[in-house]
């Protein structure tokens, strides 16, 4: 997805793209894409209907241009833990080290998917993408998914020694991530069995601590092994 020059305001064209693109993934999420009329989407940005062909040649476009969304959001959340991991690594990270940066790694994806609100919007999406993968999924998968898990498993090596392309590795690095997307997906259960009214930074806090002890635990337990 195209973004507009940070340097200058937003043109109105610029803002009318925008505009359509959140409400596209919050309507998709929430609907299907079948479910959702482009009707629905301009009302929805307060655009003219015709602006959705203009600037994505239609409806398919607007949900890869929703898809290029995700994929610019994660990597600004995820580049400020895992944006330099080659060079880190290639400048001699230690376990130690590698141990802080999956620290960072989960708590930068609570704060963000736990937490943040749009987060929710772009989990949907994607739930409904899984279901029934299309193109848009693709674009998801090279932009964000594979190269986030390959960093990740990485870092794991460095902290470990075990290989980052072992089965063991690859899975073990799924179940970190999958411990912090849980916190999203089954929100309303979590929050009605812990006795929130919400997720907010004090609740998000609390399920960082917990993910990063399980982390610490992991490691330890590798560490014991290798002793």
């Amino acid at each position: 997805m195209k973004k507009p020059d940070a340097s200058r305001p937003a043109s109105p064209a610029d803002q009318t793209r925008e505009a359509l693109v959140i409400a596209a993934l919050r309507l998709f999420g929430r609907r299907g894409f079948d479910g959702t009329s482009t009707r629905e989407i301009a009302a929805a940005a307060n655009a003219n209907i015709g602006s959705i062909a203009y600037h994505f040649g239609g409806k398919d476009g607007l949900r890869m241009a929703a898809a290029d969304h995700i994929v610019a959001t994660i990597q600004a959340v995820a580049g400020p833990v895992l944006g330099h991991i080659d060079q880190s690594l290639e400048a001699g990270m230690d376990a130690e080290a590698a141990h802080r940066q999956l620290s960072a790694a989960i708590e930068r994806m609570v704060g963000f998917v736990v937490a943040r609100p749009e987060a929710g919007e772009i989990v949907q999406f994607m739930l409904r993408e899984l279901a029934h993968p299309t193109a848009a999924l693709d674009r998801i998968y090279t932009g964000v998914f594979e190269p986030t898990h390959k960093r990740l498993c990485r870092i794991w090596e460095v902290a470990t020694g075990e290989p980052a392309e072992s089965e063991s590795t690859r899975l073990t690095v799924f179940t970190l991530i999958g411990q912090v997307i849980y916190f999203r997906i089954a929100r309303e259960p979590v929050m009605r069995r812990m006795g929130w009214s919400d997720i907010g930074a004090n609740e998000a806090a609390s399920v960082v601590d917990v993910a990063k002890s399980n982390l610490d635990a992991m490691l330890a337990a590798r560490k014991g092994g290798r002793s």
